[in-house]
């Protein structure tokens, strides 16, 4: 073999560890951006964790809350909230519901994921009870009502009139209880 050969191959096996470096790298980042995401409210993503009933109230003020709903391309899904803006006061709990109908021929797993815009606001965006919590076990043609119930925090800066609650619903791709 030459010397030139040689040298190729070599550069290409360091390229080629550097891809897969570089890709297990990105890989063990996951969990601490959404960690860092989960803390500050950052890329819109709010807390997977329940929060509690708000404190104090702010009667003077009134936020319009969009809801916004998307299908992964890859599910079988209708899903839609049930009301598109609500009127909330800060610091007061709210219900909203929203419907989705499983159209595959077969029992699925699905899963909400929820943004809220602008980023900025997610931190003081807080659902006390979310079907984005726990994935969601369909009939094939199942059709639920899931209810939120979440509250604005009355420390929202005042530059923010309009806050829009964005989930996406995907299936899990994984195997309904029971099923084998």
């Amino acid at each position: 073999m030459t010397s030139l050969r040689k040298a190729h191959l070599i550069i290409a096996g360091k390229l080629s560890l550097l891809v897969v470096g570089m890709f297990g790298f990105g890989y063990l980042m996951v969990p601490i951006y959404n960690i860092l995401c989960d803390i500050t409210g950052l890329n819109g993503k709010t807390s997977s964790i329940a929060a509690v009933a708000p404190a104090s109230v702010d009667e003077d003020r009134l936020v319009t809350v969009e809801f916004v709903s998307v299908v992964n391309s890859s599910a079988a899904w209708t899903f839609k909230p049930m009301q598109r803006t609500m009127q909330v006061v800060p610091g007061q709990t709210y219900n909203a519901t929203y419907e989705v109908v499983n159209l595959s021929g077969k029992t699925a797993v699905g899963q909400a994921v929820p943004s809220v815009a602008p980023s900025s606001a997610a931190k003081y965006f807080n659902k006390i009870e979310c079907f984005c919590f726990t994935h969601q076990e369909f009939e094939a043609g199942g059709r639920k009502e899931m209810p939120l119930v979440f509250f604005v925090e009355e420390n929202l800066p005042r530059s923010i009139d309009t806050v829009t609650l964005s989930y996406t619903y995907f299936d899990t791709g994984k195997q309904p209880a029971g099923d084998s």
